[in-house]
């Protein structure tokens, strides 16, 4: 099998999709059983050519799952038993197969499944490449769907691609991605090193790499098995079913960080507040928000975002680098947002925000914007001088059918980051003395600039109106020429979005209000 055989993989395994879709399988649950399934049969692979790898009991290796005999309700019995058993393992065993339930109820099906889709490759005789391409193709297959996929845990690629050109891990560094989905930051970050520093490597950097070097946690277990799956796919994690999973299943704001980290590179959950349900005296139900009292916060807030914007700094050793997706109301939302931020500004290095475009992520509505800081020690001088802001959204629109963002489109953001050279390097595309003081882009060399890249110093950041970062200053042509206008059905979406954005809020105002006893 070739390098370029990943597509038809993909195609392969996602064909039969569509016939368990009428069973009621979910795209999520569709990929989950391939995990099972993958796993046992990789692991079979590499007993039979001695290789380390997880010891799965006979009774329950893949040998015995696809024997000729297994057909019927026995297969289905024995399959549900083997995801019972092995659930009770530790290590990538039990990460794997934590809370495993056999969705696929035509137990023929399932014989289909096992014996001409998984057991007719030899998977282990795939490069990493291949796999971890075929399954990649499976997850962003799952995210397109709105309903019962996972695309609210997978962050687009591109965009995973150009953070991590720009804060450029190293070999020997630790990196973590404290809500990790289903692997992208991690999986780009292993695929940088490997490309640019793999040849220089020795032993004990490469073991370092594959063992230790990358971390991260997950708050849904189902979510914790796809990623674990699409790391060891690449290569990445201990093969012998047993070592530390290099993947975590906890709630990562929950307590104080008992290891920090060189490079933290994340786009946490967005969406609602943290809450909770509880029943009060008189039996009614409310919601109580749900806050962390951590003696590391700067402040506490039921904010999911403004939590793991203090929880990344907290990961971070001293002048550890961070990248954090965090949505618009981080930027200027009050409060508890607004000590945050200033803090922020005051005790880490925060140097560059980059205003992401709307129609990039497959949860709708998001408007986002990436965040780079670098964690210092203290001292009562403010670390942050100049905040550099890339603006890719004013303008600028992209759908995730018709008009995908691509790598390319980050190409420009990541030239002007200079991410091989100091910032002090740095120089803006926007002059916002021209025009009479209506600001310009700069013109270089007879060519105007995009304009999209101007830098913010500390003291104009700190006296705006709540220490607000929500900053702009490109025109929307869209106000001034209804000939700019976007296409229909992308101003339609972009509409859509605003609604679905303003309706989350107003649920969040509604779930902080007390809500009236039953009956009254």
């Amino acid at each position: 099998m070739t390098e370029s055989s990943a597509p038809q993989l993909v195609s392969k395994l996602w064909s039969y999709c569509h016939v368990l879709r009428d069973d009621g399988l979910s795209y999520l649950d569709y990929t989950e059983q391939l995990t099972f399934l993958l796993f046992l049969k990789m692991a079979d692979e590499r007993a039979k050519l001695g290789q380390p790898g997880p010891e799965i009991p006979a009774k329950y290796a893949w040998s015995r799952l696809s024997a000729d005999d297994m057909v019927g309700e026995k297969l289905e019995a024995h399959y549900r038993d083997t995801l019972a058993e092995l659930a009770k393992k530790g290590g990538m065993l039990g990460l794997v197969f934590a809370k495993a339930q056999n969705r696929i109820q035509d137990p023929a099906k399932l014989r289909r499944l096992i014996v001409e889709l998984i057991g007719k490759e030899q998977w282990s005789s795939l490069s990493s490449d291949v796999k971890g391409d075929a399954y990649e193709g499976l997850l962003a297959k799952n995210a397109e769907d709105v309903k019962g996929g996972a695309g609210q845990y997978f962050t687009p690629r591109p965009l995973i691609s150009a953070i991590v050109d720009c804060v450029r891990p190293k070999p020997g560094e630790t990196i973590c991605d404290p809500a990790c989905g289903t692997g992208g930051f991690l999986l780009e970050a292993h695929t940088h090193l490997v490309r640019e520093h793999g040849k220089r490597m020795d032993k004990d950097a490469k073991t370092h790499l594959r063992l230790h070097a990358l971390r991260g946690g997950e708050l849904v277990e189902s979510v914790s098995r796809l990623c674990a799956m699409n790391l060891i796919l690449h290569g990445i994690g201990p093969t012998d079913g047993t070592g530390e999973p290099p993947i975590r299943t906890d709630d990562a704001l929950r307590e104080e960080p008992k290891a920090h980290f060189d490079v933290v590179l994340t786009n946490p959950p967005f969406g609602k507040k943290s809450s909770v349900t509880v029943v009060n005296e008189e039996g009614d139900e409310d919601r109580v928000a749900l806050t962390y009292n951590r003696p590391d916060f700067w402040t506490t807030t039921s904010n999911k975002q403004l939590n793991f914007v203090q929880h990344v700094k907290s990961l971070l050793v001293q002048n550890g680098r961070a990248a954090v997706v965090v949505p618009d109301n981080v930027l200027f939302e009050g409060g508890a947002g607004e000590t945050i931020r200033r803090k922020l500004l005051k005790e880490c290095d925060v140097h560059t925000l980059l205003r992401l475009p709307t129609g990039i992520f497959y949860a709708q509505g998001v408007k986002a914007n990436v965040l780079f800081f670098d964690r210092k020690p203290g001292r009562k001088e403010p670390w942050t001088t100049k905040l550099w802001v890339y603006d890719l959204r004013t303008n600028v629109h992209f759908t995730l059918k018709t008009k995908p963002m691509v790598r390319a489109d980050l190409d420009e953001f990541v030239a002007l980051y200079l991410p091989t050279q100091p910032r002090a390097k740095r120089h803006a595309t926007w002059d916002p003395a021209a025009d009479g003081g209506k600001g310009a882009p700069l013109v270089v060399d007879g060519k105007a600039t995009s304009g999209r890249w101007r830098a913010y110093e500390y003291d104009e950041l700190v006296a705006r109106d709540k220490c607000s970062l929500d900053l702009f200053w490109l025109r929307d042509e869209s106000l001034e020429d209804s000939a700019n206008l976007p296409e229909p059905h992308v101003l339609a979406q972009e509409i859509a979005d605003d609604l679905r954005s303003a309706l989350e809020q107003i649920e969040e105002i509604l779930e902080d209000l007390p809500r009236p006893a039953q009956g009254s």
